[in-house]
């Protein structure tokens, strides 16, 4: 008998009568009658309240954001009629906005009709990067105004306009007005990522390190504070590198820098680095370019090298909700996937690493930390 296969059988029996069981209308009455169960079948019902409202509560921060309600409250509790002038809104727009977001405790009400920052709303003032993320959201919302239309490839999406390397069969061509947006967003984006990361890996033992996909350099600036004698080099696409060029000499950085510029996928990565990033990159391409980049990066390493991949990991209880979130996204933007350890993990064997390890950061939700070596 297969034991393995057997366990697989009575786990689906078992569930079946669970699910017959969750969805009888019945149970559901039972459930709320009893003091025993009644706080389950309450938060289930929460959860789906805010699977349906969530898009609402999305648009809600959005328009928070937009019109800067954060930045105004900063500066102390206004009045319903205040914050309408301030905002360019009728006074009962103002209220609802208000009341929603004190909803969400992104504001909060300080008396009868007075408005201050809530706890999120003061956490985004200190993140900037999170709220660059917000604003970038718009085209996402409007890709999955048709879910189903996007998920069968009849939507033409914003996003895979937004990032034109995607869609691009010679990134390397882009011209410097092409990259400009998406490269602003992921220098803007990057360093609560960054940040994250170098708190949990000890940068400081390597000799030099080449960020592959590196953009405009605020991974590479951020572990030239924490390792001084280290060698930075950077790899991107041409009209990238110019940008991360300007950035870096604004740092006072290019001295211990070496900026290449080409296509990740295709042109061969430059040797010499002991230690190679690839942050937010892999989670962007498919298996097959996945495999291809990760190929290019073991035969620029030496072998014991290291390969650093930055970036939210499936499958980890902490970023649960993020498999959606990311699953639409890449699709949206027309390749990548979220991936879990082990699919990550199977991907570096068969590009020639062995040794994979997850280092979970403080802020799973922004990145963990997936740790290889070159065979």
């Amino acid at each position: 008998m297969d034991m393995k296969a057997e366990a697989a059988r009575l786990e689906d029996r078992l569930l079946a009568w669970r699910d017959r069981l969750i969805a009888d209308p019945g149970f559901q009455q039972w459930s709320l009658r009893n003091p025993l169960t009644r706080a389950i079948a309450r938060r289930r019902g929460r959860a789906m309240l805010d699977l349906c409202a969530g898009f609402v509560y999305s648009q809600t921060l959005f328009a928070c954001v937009r019109l800067r309600l954060f930045e105004i409250l900063k500066e102390g509790p206004l009045t319903g009629e205040q914050l309408a002038q301030r905002l360019d809104l009728s006074v009962a727009a103002a209220r609802r906005l208000l009341d929603a977001a004190s909803s969400l405790g992104l504001a909060e009400r300080r008396g009868s009709d007075r408005y201050g920052l809530g706890q999120l709303g003061a956490a985004l003032i200190g993140n900037p990067p999170a709220m660059a993320l917000i604003e970038h959201q718009q085209m996402l919302y409007e890709d999955l105004a048709d879910p189903v239309a996007l998920l069968r490839g009849s939507r033409k999406s914003r996003l895979a306009d937004y990032w034109p390397y995607s869609a691009s069969d010679r990134p390397s061509a882009l011209g410097g007005e092409a990259v400009a947006a998406y490269s602003a967003l992921m220098a803007a984006s990057q360093p609560m990522v960054a940040e994250e990361a170098l708190a949990v890996y000890p940068i400081r033992r390597h000799r030099r390190l080449m960020d592959v996909g590196g953009g405009e350099g605020v991974f590479l600036a951020q572990a030239a504070a924490r390792a001084p004698g280290l060698e930075l080099a950077l790899f991107d696409l041409p009209a990238v590198t110019e940008r991360a060029r300007a950035h870096l000499d604004g740092l006072g950085l290019l001295a211990r820098m070496e900026i290449f510029g080409g296509d990740f996928l295709r042109d061969p990565l430059p040797p010499g680095a002991d230690v190679i990033s690839l942050v937010r990159i892999v989670h962007d391409h498919d298996d097959d370019s996945a495999l291809a980049l990760l190929g290019n990066v073991r035969r620029a390493l030496p072998p014991g090298g290291t390969l650093l991949i930055v970036e939210a990991v499936s499958g980890q209880k902490a970023v649960e909700p993020l498999d959606a979130y990311y699953g639409f996204y890449t699709l949206a933007m027309g390749r990548g996937e979220p991936r879990t350890f082990e699919e990550i993990s199977e991907l570096l064997r068969a590009a020639g690493f062995s040794g994979a390890r997850l280092i979970e950061t403080r802020m799973p939700v922004a990145a963990s930390v997936i740790v290889s070596t070159a065979a």
